[in-house]
């Protein structure tokens, strides 16, 4: 299993490095079409700053599922794009239980138990972590209790079928809403903490 890097990093925040989910869903509450597809995401106008610019500057890690990984290495050979597809001056975990033998600049792997990693990384000093997903690494930390914000940016466009926020099983877990922004667009932010568990249900 991969273990968090130790690396020269900037300024750490104090207090607990928490591991927020930092997304947009459509207005029925999906992630993307069920192919992975977010083209209807990609019709925002790029002018409008959604929170990100004053977000990425608080993280330092990002988190991946293998298929959000792979989808974004086929969609970026389909444009003819090499390489940059990651943040190289993050820490970028994939989590698969069959790595491949190369890993793309700037990734490492990882196949151990969910909640180990997610507590060595919190023990390790450093920035906020963004999990980036997708729904099934999402759920995977929901219900190990090692998620603590979602920040869900809600599309005003139905899809009507597609992979949802959250892969599916039973769950009761209340949250605690933190704040909600309205955007001139009709996007609304609805950031939301999740209460402290540390067992699955």
């Amino acid at each position: 299993m991969a273990r968090p890097v130790t690396r020269p990093a900037p300024p750490t925040l104090k207090g607990k490095r928490k591991i927020i989910v930092y997304i947009a869903t459509s207005a029925d509450g999906y992630i993307a079409r069920p192919d992975g597809d977010v083209e209807w995401l990609n019709r925002r106008p790029r002018t409008v700053d959604y929170g990100m610019r004053a977000f990425y500057p608080t993280i330092d890690t990002i988190l991946w599922g293998r298929k959000t990984y792979d989808w974004i290495l086929a969609y970026y050979k389909k444009k003819g794009r090499k390489g940059g597809m990651f943040d190289t001056k993050l820490a970028n975990y994939v989590f698969s239980r069959k790595p491949p033998k190369r890993a793309a600049p700037g990734v490492e792997f990882v196949s151990g138990p969910v909640k180990e990693f997610a507590q060595q990384l919190r023990a390790t000093p450093g920035k906020h972590i963004w999990m980036m997903g997708g729904a099934g690494l999402i759920a995977s930390f929901l219900d190990d209790g090692e998620i603590d914000e979602f920040d869900i940016h809600v599309i005003p466009t139905l899809i009507g079928e597609g992979i949802p926020l959250v892969a599916p099983r039973h769950r009761d877990i209340p949250l605690t809403l933190k704040s909600v922004k309205r955007f001139s667009d009709g996007v609304v932010r609805l950031h939301y903490a999740v209460p402290q568990r540390r067992h699955k249900p």
